[in-house]
């Protein structure tokens, strides 16, 4: 097939989709919707795999429609954009930022070809199979920093103690590509000549486990407060890693605090 004739082709799609997506998109972006800004201050390991821990910030923004009741939000929601909710699933896209890890981040990276930073991008779904649960999953493909596959599973139980105090636990788990391993704990003949590590070739498989809690505040009817603390044990390629067994820690705690504020607006 010619090149003119891809251009048509493309031309009438394009077209067509002039012509749809006005109406279609009138119709879903409609309605009341919510901006949530905020962010995290967290004791944290360094890297993943670190045995030494300093202070961070982490940004949280979540985007969606007002659904018919209030919706359970964890502190391990990534950025997120509602595209269904029916008050029993909510699926839609999700984002994550990437930062730079590099020898800056710790020493113990000198020598290792740096994470840049990027995102990843997908999609999530959620379900709340009872008035007490829910439970997410998160599939993300990694973009610039990495070339891999991410999946972020967690299950929460949460309980209102009171009108604006609720507690929440449960567990999580990261399933990854090799490609993602590749990036972050893989080392090769000339990585492991400048650091003393040994050469490393991961494969794909879970990267950790692990069970977190948080103590929610509703201080006011737009700002939401959290307490958390959290505990992940990497395994598989993560675990037999030797940035990870021959210096790391496969223990990961993470305690923390976050605050976020809601913006509401409509479109019609």
């Amino acid at each position: 097939m010619n090149r003119q004739k891809y251009l048509g082709i493309a031309l009438t799609a394009l077209a067509t989709l002039g012509l749809a997506a006005p109406a279609a998109a009138e119709g879903w972006f409609s309605g009341d919707w919510y901006l949530k800004l905020g962010g995290t201050a967290l004791y944290a390991p360094k890297f993943d795999g670190a045995s030494g821990r300093s202070l961070a910030f982490q940004p949280i923004v979540s985007l969606g429609k007002h659904g018919r009741s209030s919706r359970f939000s964890s502190r391990n929601d990534n950025i997120s954009l509602a595209l269904v909710d029916t008050g029993l699933i909510r699926a839609g896209a999700a984002g994550k930022l990437v930062f730079r890890r590099d020898g800056d981040t710790d020493a113990r990276l000198i020598g290792l070809s740096p994470v840049r930073f990027g995102g990843e991008l997908g999609g999530f779904a959620e379900i709340y199979p009872t008035d007490n649960m829910r439970m997410r999953a998160e599939l993300r493909h990694g973009i610039r920093s990495h070339d891999g596959v991410v999946a972020d599973l967690s299950a929460d139980f949460f309980v209102n103690v009171t009108d604006t105090i609720q507690i929440s636990a449960g567990p999580r788990a990261r399933w990854a590509s090799a490609d993602y391993f590749d990036a972050y704990y893989g080392v090769d003949a000339a990585e492991s000549a400048a650091t003393g590590l040994s050469q490393y070739a991961p494969g794909s498989g879970f990267a950790s486990a692990g069970v977190g809690g948080a103590v929610n505040w509703k201080a006011t009817d737009r700002l939401d407060t959290s307490l958390f603390a959290e505990y992940a044990r990497l395994t598989g390629p993560a675990a037999d890693s030797s940035l990870v067994r021959e210096g790391g820690s496969r223990d990961q705690f993470t305690v923390g605090a976050s605050a976020t504020w809601r913006f509401d607006f409509s479109i019609r």
